[in-house]
């Protein structure tokens, strides 16, 4: 496979990636975007919980969607992020939620 075959294996893998989140954004609630993913969830609970002295955020999501093009499904029932760094939550505007 040639370097230039590969460029366009990923930039069709980004847009499929693409049209996939203008067709799903519309069923969740939040944009959650931390320092290695994207992600859109229905439900978000954050904490800090000290590890070893240290805070640490923790962030859970329940029935997110991951971006992330690689992956042979994005949709998972829950995940944990957790960081040192910052974790942008965003609640989607309403709309974006509605059906064009």
């Amino acid at each position: 496979m040639s370097s230039d075959d590969l460029e366009a294996y990923e930039a069709e893998l980004e847009l499929t990636l693409l049209r996939e989140y203008r067709d799903v954004c519309r069923v969740f609630t939040y944009v959650v975007e931390s320092e290695r993913r994207f992600y859109l969830a229905n439900e978000v609970d954050r904490r800090v919980v000290d590890h070893g002295g240290r805070p640490v955020l923790e962030v859970e999501l329940t029935d997110a969607w991951v971006w992330d093009m690689y992956r042979p499904s994005r949709f998972v029932p829950k995940v944990t992020i957790m960081t040192f760094r910052d974790v942008n939550i965003e609640q989607l505007p309403e709309s974006e939620l509605e059906t064009p």
